[in-house]
């Protein structure tokens, strides 16, 4: 009797138990402290810090990136261990800062326009003359320490916002465009290192990224802006692999990895310009070759670097892209290269990829030789040698370099009785080479060169 009494005088807390109220916490905490998508130059999507593609000069229109889990973490213990009145005070405080910082970084980044009339500011050309932090295309006849406003580019800062710069240190749409061209004029009018070049123009892309991304720039004069930029990784992509063995493949290795890490960002920004800038179900000029990079580029992969499926990927394509004949060629390489197809594979490429397609191939073309090989030696009759004429002609090579494949791969050649180079099947000892294949060429290659001068001079 006295326990039923004891139970029924037990007084009733009114509040929500810690589970609720954390649930409840990290909600509100969630909502209170979205940001609709950032649209800049950098990059038109939300910035995050667990956004693959985004580095500082994307992000920096945003101002301070904010990663939402720790201020979420902290209100969640706070709520755990008592939901008291001064909490939810200071909750409610930090949402209204919250809201009105974020209402503050919108007014500064609409109204952010710069004033810099030189591809790098001065107090940056003052400071860098300085420091001898000059690179060999800044300096002034070959002087560590001194420049010029023609010579001077404005470096990469990976932490930056708006409020840490002068607009005079950010330079206008038209001098970022003028900057680039000069970028532009560098890959292949310099007698330097095509790794020092790339070094170079790696860096100050990236600043013009973030320049315009500080300026909030998302218009169609951006969008050429973009496609040079890609440009320059595609064709970096073909050039650092010709010079990814020797004495410096290691450091080369490394800068292919930021080279591709780069690539995929500015593919990125690039589609989303496109998306920003579409008229009703309408296509822009070049947007159909640049979708086709990124099929290309991952053709040995059943997901695209953001971990989406081509599958997926495709239906956010415009019906326009995706039935054009450089979308069509994408899928049709895709296609043969998935179920083994070298013949088609190869003939293909040769027939129909442009220069920019071919540079984004150009790593899988020696892996689905390869391929071709390793069929031709386990179908083939012992009794019949298989001719290295007929090999050269199917996987796009000169005769010498295919007797230089075979033997990398383990197979060994030999003459027939009229003195024919042929290569024996039914051998056991192939393999794929340990230290990677060599550099060889591809017959097809100098009509792509040719169609490529051809479109430059239209």
């Amino acid at each position: 009797m006295e326990r039923r009494q004891n139970h029924h005088q037990q007084p009733q807390n009114p509040r929500r138990n810690p589970s609720s109220s954390s649930s409840s916490s990290q909600s509100s905490n969630h909502r209170s402290r979205y940001r609709p998508p950032n649209r800049a130059g950098g990059d038109a999507r939300p910035h995050s810090r667990e956004d693959p593609y985004l580095d500082s000069g994307d992000a920096a229109a945003g101002g301070r990136p904010r990663s939402l889990a720790r201020p979420m973490r902290a209100h969640a213990s706070e709520a755990a261990a008592g939901s008291s009145i001064g909490v939810r005070e200071r909750q409610e405080q930090h949402r209204r800062d919250q809201d009105r910082e974020d209402d503050r970084d919108c007014r500064e980044l609409a109204s952010v326009v710069g004033t810099c009339p030189h591809m790098c500011p001065v107090g940056e050309m003052a400071q860098r003359e300085r420091l001898r932090n000059l690179a060999v295309f800044e300096r002034l006849h070959g002087n560590p320490a001194k420049t010029s406003p023609e010579l001077a580019v404005k470096k990469f800062c990976r932490t930056i916002s708006t409020r840490d710069v002068q607009l005079s240190d950010i330079r206008p749409f038209s001098v970022l465009g003028s900057t680039l061209d000069y970028l532009m004029s560098l890959m292949n009018s310099t007698p330097e290192p095509f790794e020092t070049v790339h070094d170079f123009i790696f860096d100050r892309t990236r600043s013009i990224r973030q320049d315009l991304s500080m300026q909030n720039i998302v218009d169609k004069r951006v969008i050429h802006m973009y496609e040079k930029m890609v440009n320059f990784h595609v064709t970096s992509h073909h050039k650092l692999r010709l010079r990814s063995s020797g004495p410096d493949s290691f450091n080369i290795s490394s800068l292919h990895h930021l080279n591709m890490e780069q690539l995929a960002k500015v593919l990125t920004s690039l589609y989303n310009l496109y998306d920003l800038n579409r008229d009703h179900s309408s296509t822009h000029k070049n947007e159909p070759e640049y979708r086709s990079l990124y099929v290309l580029l991952c053709l040995n992969s059943e997901s695209l670097p953001e971990g989406e499926r081509l599958s997926l990927w495709f239906r956010r394509v415009p019906t326009p892209v995706i039935k054009s004949k450089e979308m069509s060629f994408a899928r049709r390489i895709l296609r043969y290269f998935r179920t083994g197809n070298y013949s088609r594979f190869f003939s293909t490429i040769a027939a129909e990829a442009s220069y920019l397609q071919y540079c984004a191939l150009e790593p899988y073309i020696d892996k689905v030789r390869a391929l071709a090989v390793l069929c031709i030696n386990n179908g083939g009759y012992k009794l019949h040698p298989y001719p290295i004429a007929h090999l050269s002609n199917l996987l796009m090579m000169e005769e010498s370099e295919v007797e230089s494949f075979c033997n990398a791969c383990g197979l060994e050649t030999s003459l027939d009785e009229q003195g024919n180079k042929v290569l024996p099947t039914k051998q056991p000892a192939f393999e794929h080479p340990k230290a990677g294949y060599g550099k060889y060429g591809f017959s097809g290659l100098e009509n792509i060169c040719r169609g490529r001068e051809a479109e430059e001079n239209v």
